[in-house]
């Protein structure tokens, strides 16, 4: 799976990215030609029954949606009907090697705006209705058939009072039916629709784009713990006011001052996004080893064996900044390669040459479940 020479057709990545990534949508004929899933339906319901696992059930009936949301459990799919719905199970990579070994193939975007890799199961006539998303996803066909309608429409008026975000007045201007191996990429806002022929499962990659509004509200949380602003509000020359009610412009000044002490660099920005983007998601937890090597043998194994992140672990880097699941460390020179190159790939072959701070460093990651020896 590690070729990915038919990915793109007969694009190079640098053409992708030039002339479709956030601009329009492509359609990919057996982007993956081997490609027929990574779960059977049966595998997708019991992982949508899992208990850290998100997933949603989605019926249709007479036009209409209902929508259920995770936990499952198994008595919630006995019953269903032979067509006309659709279980959506999200955060693959987090349960499946294979999810991740598939998510490689998609390393040419950064891992800074990678989401996660969902995987929808629907019988003929299932889906979600026509919608449109705020991020760019491929659409990778894995069994059977689905049908896909696409419209770059400016018109997003929803259906009021729909338990899903389905666009009111749809006008399909492209639709084609994917095989499995065949994949369709779309950009943000391009509103879609996606119909199973008959018994289907699609994968979807989805790389997020988080509203300025959102990283702006966060980045004020995250300087919170970080400014200090000197000095206590003071008024010894105060003067009686006509009106007391009022706040007076010398108190306005005086603040307005003291805040404008509160600054940031690039690097402020640079660590609250490390931070940020790759902290896990609220669901999500870390296991501790069991049993638990000390680190005279951890470091044996992984000098012989190499290391592994954890599935559900994220993994950023910039100037010498690691960022692990919501933390942050520093490293340098070799060390950072080191840790660059198991950020790039999510795991290094055997590590042979490794300075007792990294060891320690890594041995702590690997008793916080965020890594583990091969």
């Amino acid at each position: 799976m590690k070729n990915i020479s038919t990915l793109l057709g007969s694009l190079s990545v640098n053409e992708f990215l030039r002339d479709y990534w956030q601009k329009k949508p492509l359609l990919i004929r057996g982007a993956l030609p081997q490609f027929s899933g990574l779960l059977t339906p049966e595998q997708a319901i019991k992982l949508a029954c899992t208990e850290d696992v998100q997933a949603r059930l989605v019926k249709q009936q007479h036009g209409q949606f209902e929508l259920e949301q995770s936990p499952f459990t198994a008595k919630d799919f006995k019953g269903l009907s032979k067509t006309q719905w659709t279980v959506l199970v999200q955060g693959l990579n987090h349960h499946l090697p294979e999810a991740t070994e598939l998510l490689k193939l998609f390393n040419f975007i950064p891992h800074a705006r990678l989401d996660d890799l969902m995987v929808s199961y629907a019988p003929c006539g299932g889906g979600v209705g026509p919608h449109f998303d705020p991020y760019d996803v491929f659409l990778l066909q894995g069994m059977g058939h689905r049908r896909w309608q696409i419209s770059t429409q400016a018109d997003r008026t929803l259906i009021e009072g729909a338990p899903l975000r389905i666009l009111k007045d749809f006008k399909v201007e492209q639709e084609w039916v994917l095989a499995p191996g065949d994949m369709l990429y779309l950009p943000p806002q391009c509103a879609h629709n996606g119909i199973a022929e008959d018994d289907c499962m699609t994968y979807s990659i989805g790389f997020r784009t988080p509203a300025y509004q959102e990283l702006a509200e966060q980045f004020l949380v995250y300087l919170q713990d970080r400014i200090a602003v000197d000095g206590l509000y003071a008024d010894p020359d105060l003067k009686t006011q006509k009106h007391p009610s009022e706040i007076s412009s010398d108190m306005l000044s005086q603040v307005g001052k003291a805040i404008k002490q509160v600054r940031w660099d690039k690097d402020d920005i640079a660590n609250f996004l490390g931070c940020y983007l790759s902290e896990p998601k609220p669901h999500i937890f870390f296991d501790a080893p069991e049993p638990e090597l000390s680190l005279k043998k951890f470091v044996k194994s992984i000098q012989n064996n190499g290391l592994t992140l954890d599935m559900k672990t994220q993994m950023l880097c910039h100037d010498q900044s690691i960022f692990m699941n919501g933390e942050t460390t520093q490293a340098a020179g070799h060390d950072y390669e080191l840790l660059r190159d198991l950020a790039d790939n999510r795991e290094l072959p055997a590590v042979d040459t490794c300075s007792d701070e990294l060891s320690e460093l890594l041995y702590q990651w690997y008793l916080d479940g965020y890594i583990a020896p091969r």
